[in-house]
């Protein structure tokens, strides 16, 4: 009986699964003062608590290519699910190992996803992933199944702040100062290269909310599964999804709280949308 094992960096937001075996390959928040593991020992409200005091770089870390082949264990086929390689390094890291795992155990196969996105979105990855799994599909319909449910799936985002993508490096110091101080929310989406695209500037929550909702449908959401992430909004992600099921009365709508690396991005107040398109 072929062992199998489904394998993601910790921007999936899912630190276990319940019906597949399963190992999240955890990403760092990494700063002057303190390191952040996201892993189910992090505490996350108390690094979003720092960050938003903190006045110095921060940047985030992949695994790497030993982190992924831990993460591998002795699995006969592992499916390895990655952050966008439009923003971080994890997808190369993966393949690497990838190489090195096929290489050193004969008959022994890997496929690596590369999302194109974060957060929301890749939890419904993985929770399609864990179905084929569950299913007894063979490996290369898997993966071919999970190719194609990709090209199916979106992310819209709305973050109340550029702090920590400007001490990354991601945007201009200068943007992400104009946004905080005229009190902007930006809405926008992951784009077909797998980078972030903001497409709107809202003033008020209610407003960004309300845009969200309309840019589902303009991205292609008819009906199916969306999946909510806050940073410490839960109030926001309940009233989006009043307007969600307001709009498409189909809707399977899920809330949960984002994980580290999710939070770092969005920072406090931070809300990302993954979604079925039609």
């Amino acid at each position: 009986m072929r062992k199998i094992k489904i394998v993601a960096d910790s921007s999936c937001d899912l630190y276990e699964l319940a019906r597949a075996d399963y190992a999240c390959a955890p990403m760092k928040v990494i700063t002057a003062e303190r390191e952040f593991i996201d892993n189910k020992e992090l505490d996350i409200n108390e690094m979003v608590e720092f960050l938003y005091q903190y006045k110095g770089k921060s940047k985030s870390s992949c695994p790497n290519t030993s982190d992924w082949l831990e993460a591998f264990g002795d699995a006969d086929e592992v499916f390895c699910v990655t952050i966008t390689s439009g923003l971080s390094g994890s997808y190369n890291s993966a393949c690497a190992a990838k190489q090195m795992y096929e290489a050193e155990n004969e008959g022994k196969r890997v496929c690596v996803f590369d999302t194109l996105s974060a957060g929301p979105e890749i939890t419904l990855i993985i929770e399609r992933l864990e179905e084929c799994v569950e299913s007894g599909m063979p490996f290369d319909d898997i993966c071919e199944s999970i190719n194609s449910y990709m090209k199916k799936t979106g992310l819209i985002f709305m973050l109340k702040s550029l702090k920590n993508f400007a001490n990354n490096g991601r945007v201009s110091p200068v943007v992400a100062k104009i946004v905080g101080i005229a009190g902007l929310c930006i809405v926008g989406r992951a784009s077909e290269e797998g980078t972030l695209e903001p497409k709107h500037k809202c003033r008020g929550e209610k407003h960004s909310l309300e845009k969200i909702a309309a840019e589902l449908e303009v991205q292609g959401f008819r009906s199916g599964k969306i999946s909510i992430g806050h940073c410490r909004n839960e109030a926001a992600a309940t009233q989006l999804k009043a307007l969600i099921l307001e709009k498409f009365k189909d809707a399977q709508v899920e809330i949960h709280k984002l994980k580290g690396l999710c939070s770092f991005y969005a920072e406090k107040g931070g809300v990302l949308v993954g979604f079925e398109k039609a």
